[in-house]
């Protein structure tokens, strides 16, 4: 028993008739979204660079506000059900040849029919498993992103004197009294007191032995004058 023909594919429908175009170069524009979800195969028309992707983006575009609008749809649950193109019309022109002759020119047209039909609930399933790992992976990431951030923060916050300084470890030594820091500075004042005081003492005997030399010399010099 043969299947479901193309044309009879249940869906919302978009029809757009008489494009001058070949059928064949809109087949080859349609055969890349055919069974694709909404938003991808969106994607892709607007990354193909061609004129037939174009205008099956348009028709895509309307199939899908038909079934927003009158079939009240979710967009996010459509996929491409089904699409095709149909020879139309063609116009006959004449073009002049050599020797009299006319050759034929055959303009051709197409209808151009994509299908969008709400997605199967495995399929729906499969996605939305899909999205929330994409949203959980997403929050795990800013989180770790943030945690990052805020500990490069508090180490740049942090002295460096502080992080380099090692610890102070106890010892078993006794405290230093501080008392014997002013015994010694004591015992430093004395022994300076004492220097000054022996320095003194030497420039009086200096002062002594010079006064005595200069009273030898008057006297000499006075027995001098006497004997003369």
């Amino acid at each position: 028993m043969p299947g479901v023909k193309t044309n009879e594919v249940e869906g919302t429908r978009a029809v757009l008739r008489h494009y001058r175009m070949s059928a064949s170069k809109a087949r080859q524009v349609l055969d890349l979204v055919r069974g694709k979800d909404v938003d991808r195969a969106a994607e892709i028309l607007q990354s193909t660079p061609r004129e037939g992707a174009r205008v099956v983006a348009k028709v895509l575009a309307s199939a899908v506000a038909n079934a927003r609008n009158n079939d009240f749809l979710d967009p996010d649950d459509l996929y491409v059900a089904a699409c095709y193109a149909d020879e139309g019309t063609t116009i006959k022109r004449w073009r002049p040849r050599a020797r009299g002759r006319a050759t034929r020119i055959r303009k051709r047209t197409c209808h151009i029919t994509v299908i969008v039909s709400r997605l199967p609930e495995d399929r729906l399933a499969r996605r939305r498993a899909r999205q929330a790992e994409q949203t959980t992976a997403g929050r795990s990431r800013r989180v770790a992103a943030s945690r990052r951030r805020t500990g490069a923060g508090a180490d740049e916050a942090t002295p460096k004197a502080t992080k380099e300084s090692p610890p102070v470890e106890p010892t078993d030594e006794e405290p230093i009294d501080d008392t014997t820091d002013v015994e010694v500075s004591e015992d430093v004042e004395t022994t300076e007191d004492e220097s000054s005081a022996s320095d003194e003492a030497e420039s009086g005997e200096e002062a002594e032995a010079n006064d005595a030399e200069a009273d030898g010399t008057e006297a000499a010099a006075a027995d001098a004058e006497e004997k003369d």
